[in-house]
């Protein structure tokens, strides 16, 4: 069995979670000469905004110049199941929590880390189809260009610098990750000291 104190933080750990239901999980924004206040893009569980009311209308306006596709959240179908994957781990990490066994605690993290790994290449992935398949009737085409924008960090895509980062779900879900990886460390360490 888990001590108590490993229960109440891999608790801790699944209620984390919850905030991947209120705040944004990624954000990428764009800045250029014509548009120093910039443009923003949030990735939630379930949608895709703009920062503002109106950044998402004209980073498709902006995307139709170069010939990539719109985004359109109706049509990505990962932000629908996100939703469903985020609650599973939630009451699951509840309940192993409240249960306290170790194997099951290893499997939550092993899914947990598994999935957080499917989740973020599967995102790159999303970034290297809309900024690599263009549509050869683009009015603006530069030969071996291509507009991905970066997974994290910040990257120069013609005049405008393109930043991506993980927003408070994100972060909130990697804690929370963290939080459960630490764990089962901690918990490997004390019972190896105690044997």
């Amino acid at each position: 069995m888990l001590r108590s104190s490993h229960r109440i933080l891999l608790a801790l750990a699944a209620l984390l979670l919850g905030l991947t239901f209120l705040l944004p999980l990624w954000r990428i924004s764009l800045r250029a000469p014509q548009y120093p206040e910039g443009l923003g893009m949030l990735i939630r569980i379930n949608t895709v905004t703009g920062v503002e009311p109106h950044h998402l209308e004209n980073i498709n306006g902006l995307n139709h110049y170069i010939g990539m596709a719109r985004i359109e959240p109706d049509a990505i179908p990962e932000l629908r199941i996100m939703p469903w994957v985020m609650a599973a781990l939630m009451v699951s990490g509840l309940i192993v929590a409240m249960l306290g066994r170790r194997t099951l605690a290893r499997v939550w993290v092993g899914l947990f880390l598994v999935g957080a790994i499917a989740g973020v290449a599967d995102f790159w992935r999303w970034q290297y189809d809309y900024g690599h398949n263009l549509h050869h009737d683009a009015p603006i085409k530069i030969p071996g260009m291509s507009y991905q924008p970066p997974l994290i960090g910040s990257k120069v895509l013609l005049n405008f610098t393109a930043t991506s980062w993980p927003a408070g779900g994100g972060l909130a879900a990697f804690a929370s990750l963290a939080i459960g990886v630490a764990v089962l460390v901690h918990d490997k360490r004390t019972r190896g000291a105690t044997s």
